[in-house]
């Protein structure tokens, strides 16, 4: 069994039960205690888990860092993300960008994309955009500005995305689960992906391996909702569970 499938089976557990023995999982899964070790350890690091004396225990769903520690954080698979998605892209489209940190890598990518319409709530979108060849291409939505969110949000960011509708669009979600779709941990963010998804013809959740099998509180949209998921060559281990969740498309970024 692979460490991916591993890992997302032991969530399953610690949500179904709050609490697992080492010595048990070892059982179930087939594997030593020291590969449940290594796999509790790398778990705890994703923030998924506590490790306590002889196995684990559920840890609720926290706030992401802020974006510019996130901007370094797993930054050589974000670029690559970024790289993939935009080969998605083709000249005189238009796409819905959310704010995040492999969003934001995606922008800069997308700058020399020809005619390319970019609507966003992003402050760090529009300014990696800003400066490109022709009129009115990146579109900034209005809305507040509050210190836990990394963009621009409310009902008025939500009134004029309504406005638009776009041939693709970009949202990378706090967590990507097969079973629980795409999670986010603030609401008025939740509300703006599963908006930008519903509107386009083709959504796009972009999401690094630490992503994968994590779920945060607000939930953005069953996995069948998105045609296709980009994420690094970590997460390729993931890829046939995502199918099976209903993403037709899967595109590993080599790393």
């Amino acid at each position: 069994m692979w460490s991916q499938e591993r890992h997302r089976l032991i969530v399953e557990r610690l949500r179904a039960q709050r609490q697992l023995s080492a010595d048990l999982l070892a059982q179930e899964l087939a594997v030593s205690r020291e590969t449940v070790r290594r796999d509790l350890v790398e778990l705890e690091q994703a923030g998924l888990l506590r490790r306590v004396h002889g196995g684990a225990v559920l840890v609720e769903a926290q706030p992401e860092p802020p974006l510019a520690h996130r901007l370094q954080q797993r930054r050589a698979e974000k670029e690559a993300i970024a790289r993939a998605a935009a080969a998605l892209v083709r000249p005189g489209q238009s796409c819905f960008i959310d704010a995040g940190s492999t969003t934001a890598l995606l922008a800069a990518e997308l700058r020399q994309v020809p005619e390319l319409t970019v609507i966003t709530n992003s402050l760090e979108v529009a300014q990696a955009l800003r400066g490109r060849p022709g009129r009115e291409l990146t579109r900034l939505v209005g809305g507040v500005l509050t210190a836990e969110m990394p963009g621009l949000c409310g009902e008025a960011t939500l009134a004029e995305l309504g406005r638009y509708r776009a041939d693709l669009a970009f949202v990378s979600p706090v967590g990507l689960d097969p079973q629980e779709g795409a999670t986010n941990f603030m609401q008025a963010e939740t509300e703006i992906a599963r908006l930008m998804l519903q509107r386009c013809g083709h959504p796009v959740l972009l999401a690094d391996h630490a992503k994968l099998g994590r779920v945060s509180r607000s939930r953005i949209c069953e996995c069948g909702l998105a045609r296709t998921l980009v994420t690094d060559w970590r997460g390729a281990e993931m890829a046939e569970s995502f199918r099976q969740a209903g993403i037709a498309g899967v595109v590993v970024a080599p790393g």
